[in-house]
């Protein structure tokens, strides 16, 4: 058994904000030096032992995936390849390195030709939540908050750690929730996490790293590009409906209505306006899940984090606003070496075990096979519609519970709804409309540039939590270069539609599980008879409730600020109009309910060779032709009924 690292005693030297100081270890021995890596998607991390000054401490490096040799080199340099603890003979082709993230599997050979050690390869998420425990339960210090600029540290006894959620922020965002030393559950994750942000900063800002990303969004505005409340219904009726005019409506979507080109916008702005939208995001799932869990404490990590001040308090207040102060996120030094840390502290660990993927349970789908969702219009009557969510897909993302008819409560909303699909897409594609984006859309594949489970660990996907090799793990996050013109528009549009279609019926499944909801309508301009919005959405939902939600689609939903205007005559006492029928005729008459196949269109169905999808959006728009005329002869009888009663007024008083 090879040597243990001896974690007492150990503590950061070095202020906060000093990125990844060294962690002393006074009761370590000397020896040969250790070697841990977590080999991620888009970066290699590196924590190593190292002699300073009589003590050994652990140090931190870290190198762009891309650059494997610059990695080797760096191996070499610092003499790293001792006997590491695990020899079991003097050759060279004995050592072993403790490694994990998916890149073991892919880079392996690399290693054993180029140094000529094999890695001993550990699970990720064991991994990832053993290098939080050991900061959390060994490094005073190693835990902080960031709020308005102001860095805290914070103290957590030991024996008051667990439970918590730990959100590990890396090309994708796993979320775990952490009971005790190796006890855990991954719960959920989403696709849109730094390598969404850091793919769409190359493409529209052309910057070549990460840090050069930061770097340009704190000196940038997202307002330039960003929709505000005040934007949408300006001072007066902010004020009137109790709403703040600065909170942030749209995450793109003033670049729906305005001139400008992509090169015509700032990128220093453009990168605030990412920043903003994916790590306000981030901590609204987060938020969305730990209360699912009823957990308080919230620990964020991951390499994208990068101690960036911004970043940090783009978390904080989104969580914090979410919660109405009832969460406070907290945040870990060395946040990016969780997977190497807790690689580093197997070493001399008798329970572990080598990963063997093929001993892994099998691959399944989350997607569960439920019963198709098919209700008919009788079915829908007063006494089991309620209570439902509704969630409105404009520009921004509003989710409301309704529980009866005028009874209803918005609940939550999202920043990253129709106005960012089409911001985004108008930007990158340089589509003038929501038709020809998801024309576009049809024709494209979005896997040329988003970043497949099967990218990261090979074929077999990732077994053990579930994960096939085909699950999305990066929205863009195979974009290398930070050229437009080496994609095409169609696949890109592919990816838009994809990450932002299954982030809304992400989070609200959540929402319609923390609210004990079993139906969802959606409706809305963005939705609005369009059969692939529709399809995505549903095979979200799909995918999150393993079948158990009902997902409905409203005919004339981008009608039904009309039609609330319309049901409003009720209140003028004009009752003939039987506002109660109208509703169950017009929305409930026929809505989608899951008749859209659960497997992949054909390539046939994606360029537009559905001729049943096309003859019934032409019947939606005959539809919605025929609603506008009604409202409009409508209008016009109570016009002449308001003067009718105006002469009548005027006879009585004569």
């Amino acid at each position: 058994m090879g040597r243990r690292i001896d974690l007492s005693g150990a503590e950061i030297r070095a202020d906060h904000g000093d990125g990844s100081p060294p962690i002393f270890l006074p009761r370590q021995p000397a020896a040969s030096p250790l070697l841990a890596l977590d080999i991620g998607g888009t970066l290699i991390k590196l924590v190593y032992t190292a002699s300073c000054g009589g003590e050994e401490e652990l140090r931190f490096a870290k190198f762009e995936r891309r650059r494997l040799d610059d990695c080797f080199d760096f191996v070499r340099a610092q003499g790293l390849l001792g006997c590491n603890g695990t020899t079991t003979g003097s050759s060279k082709e004995n050592m072993t390195l403790k490694a994990t993230g998916g890149g073991s599997y892919k880079f392996g050979d690399d290693f054993r030709q180029k140094l000529g050690v094999s890695l001993d390869k550990l699970d990720e998420m064991d991994s990832v939540v053993s290098g939080a425990n050991f900061l959390l339960q060994n490094v005073p210090g190693a835990a902080f908050t960031h709020m308005s600029g102001k860095m805290n540290s914070i103290d957590i006894s030991p024996d008051n750690l667990f439970p918590y959620l730990l959100v590990n922020i890396g090309s994708g965002v796993s979320i775990l929730k952490v009971t005790g030393n190796g006890k855990f559950e991954r719960v959920t994750g989403t696709h849109i996490g730094g390598g969404t942000m850091f793919g769409l900063a190359k493409l529209l800002t052309g910057c070549k790293s990460y840090d050069e990303f930061l770097q340009l969004s704190q000196k940038g505005d997202n307002f330039v590009l960003d929709l505000v409340v005040k934007d949408i219904c300006g001072e007066l009726a902010c004020q009137k409906q109790g709403l703040s005019t600065s909170t942030l409506a749209s995450s793109f979507g003033k670049v729906i209505t305005s001139m400008k080109k992509l090169a015509d916008y700032k990128p220093e702005d453009l990168a605030s306006a990412l920043l903003s939208a994916f790590t306000y995001n981030i901590a609204q799932i987060s938020f969305l899940v730990a209360s699912l869990l009823g957990l308080r404490r919230v620990f964020f990590g991951g390499s994208y984090i990068r101690g960036h001040k911004s970043t940090m308090d783009n978390i904080s207040y989104a969580l914090n606003f979410w919660s109405e102060s009832q969460m406070q996120a907290s945040f870990l030094q060395h946040e990016g070496y969780l997977g190497a840390l807790g690689a580093l502290m197997s070493y001399g660990d008798p329970r572990d075990e080598n990963l063997n993927l093929e001993e892994s349970q099998e691959e399944n789908s989350h997607e569960a096979a439920g019963p198709t969702d098919v209700t008919s219009a009788d079915e829908h009557n007063d006494s089991n519609i309620f209570p439902y969510l509704l969630v409105n897909i404009g520009s921004g993302v509003s989710m409301i519970e309704v529980i009866g008819k005028g009874k209803f409560e918005r609940i939550i909303g999202s920043h990253l709804g129709g106005g960012t699909i089409l911001g985004l897409a108008r930007l990158l594609t340089g589509c003038s409309s929501y038709e020809e984006f998801l024309d576009l859309s049809r024709r494209g594949d979005n896997l040329a540039v988003d970043l497949t489970v099967g990218d990261i660990y090979g074929e077999r996907g990732y077994p053990k939590i579930g994960l096939p090799a085909s699950t999305t793990a990066a929205s863009f996050g195979k974009v290398n270069s930070g050229k437009l013109s080496e994609y095409k528009a169609e696949d890109l549009a592919a990816a838009l539609l994809n990450s932002f279609t299954y982030n809304i019926g992400q989070i609200a499944y959540f929402v319609a599980n923390l609210s004990g909801l079993k139906r969802i309508f959606f409706r809305g301009a963005y939705v609005c008879g369009h059969e692939k919005t529709m399809d995505k959405i549903s095979r979200s939902l799909k995918y999150w409730s393993k079948g158990e939600v009902q997902t409905t689609f409203l005919c004339h939903e981008g009608f039904l600020g009309t039609l609330g205007a319309f049901w409003s005559y009720e209140n003028m006492g004009i009752d003939g109009l039987a506002s109660h029928e109208v509703i169950r005729e017009v929305l409930l008459g026929a809505p989608y309910t899951g008749q859209f196949p659960s497997s992949p269109l054909t390539r046939e169905q994606e360029n537009g060779g559905n001729t049943t999808a096309e003859a019934e959006m032409e019947r939606l728009r005959r539809d919605n032709a025929v609603l506008k005329s009604e409202l409009e002869r409508l209008q016009r009888e109570n016009t002449e009924l308001k003067a009718r009663l105006v002469k009548s007024d005027e006879a009585a008083t004569l």
